[in-house]
């Protein structure tokens, strides 16, 4: 069929102004950080005060039972990730009891404005992607520039429920931030107008294996961005724990804690995961269809596998021998980097049977 050069200008319209609402949701998300309500302060600080009392209250109980009258629990000042790492309770996130419309009001306007462009921006992508794919008459994701886009409407799609879910507010301006500005370098760099896909590409496991690794990869780059605000927080306490650091940062205070960061980033790797698992069996059979064998070590069949082989062991490590923390970050920061190899340099620069990005 031929394709629809006037709605692929529509497509790209709504592109544009998506990347232009994210932005304002960056810039709302910064704005909370900066000038946030002091409610939610307090919230977390009550928060908190829930949490230490229980603490000492369980504290209390042990010591009841086998302690000396006079020993007095330690004061519960800090919690700390299971490597015994301290960590900042105040970014502590808020109670999830609160149904999500009222914790959003709650967090103030600044967050009201930042979810609401969030949630606009996602709409104007999503339509872009639809007519994208009504505009070629075929699943929107048949060169790189497709998939990136697309990729980034699952991330930011994705992350809007997990922050609302979650109410991690103060994540948004690393998240949201990422993908504005892999979309702009989508936009600017590698867009590619609507077109025919290539023979190879004309195929019902189009809509099903390319389909998964968009999904896949779109949610991997939610804990690949939470991994890399991890670190940071974890490598600032450890400085301060040092004496190299003055506490008290205020944008580490806001965030949550990285006992907390590590259990979103994994919740959401134990999500992406089995989909991923999926995207990698459709594709090998999908090349035993289309090449008569279902794995051939093909480049880009090598590296996906490389990147399962590690999220995986991440997996693996969390579930047998109890993980946490840097580590764990590290191997799926390298996992996820394994994903962008095989996206912008094997795909692009690496002869195979793959090698249909568009890009040249």
């Amino acid at each position: 069929m031929t394709v629809n050069v006037a709605l692929g200008h529509v497509s790209n319209a709504f592109l544009i102004a998506a990347l232009v609402i994210y932005s304002l949701s960056v810039v709302a998300f910064a704005g909370d950080f900066a000038f946030g309500r002091p409610r939610r302060a307090a919230a977390a600080a009550r928060g908190q005060a829930r949490d230490r009392a229980a603490a000492l209250a369980s504290v209390g109980a042990a010591s009841a039972a086998g302690a000396t009258a006079d020993q007095a629990p330690p004061p519960a000042t800090a919690t700390a990730t299971a490597g015994g790492e301290p960590a900042d309770d105040a970014g502590t996130m808020p109670d999830l009891a609160a149904p999500a419309l009222r914790a959003i009001r709650e967090a103030g306007r600044w967050v009201v404005a930042a979810v609401a462009f969030a949630a606009f921006g996602a709409a104007a992508h999503t339509t872009a992607v639809i007519t994208r794919g009504l505009a070629v008459h075929r699943a929107p994701w048949g060169n790189m520039y497709e998939f990136v886009t697309a990729l980034t409407c699952v991330a930011a799609i994705f992350f809007l429920f997990a922050m609302i879910r979650y109410r991690a507010w103060t994540l948004g301006v690393f998240v949201m931030g990422a993908v504005v500005v892999t979309l702009g370098l989508a936009e600017t760099l590698i867009y590619t107008a609507p077109g025919d896909l290539v023979p190879a590409l004309q195929s019902y496991w189009l809509d099903i294996h390319v389909t998964a690794m968009t999904l896949a990869t779109g949610i991997f780059f939610v804990p690949a961005v939470l991994g890399f605000v991890y670190l940071w927080v974890d490598r600032y306490t450890r400085r301060v724990a040092a004496g190299q650091a003055a506490p008290g940062n205020g944008i580490v205070r806001r965030l949550p804690s990285i006992e907390q960061l590590d259990r979103l980033t994994y919740r959401t790797i134990v999500f992406g995961f089995p989909v991923w698992t999926f995207g990698v069996i459709a594709g090998a059979i999908w090349a035993d269809q289309a090449w008569g064998r279902y794995w051939g070590w093909d480049p880009v069949e090598t590296w996906a596998f490389i990147t399962w082989v590690l999220y995986a062991a991440f997996l693996h490590a969390r579930a047998t021998a109890g993980w946490r923390g840097r580590r764990a970050h590290y191997v799926q920061l390298l996992g996820f980097a394994s994903l962008i190899f095989n996206i912008l340099v094997v795909q692009v620069f690496i002869a195979g049977m793959h090698s249909y990005s568009g890009v040249s």
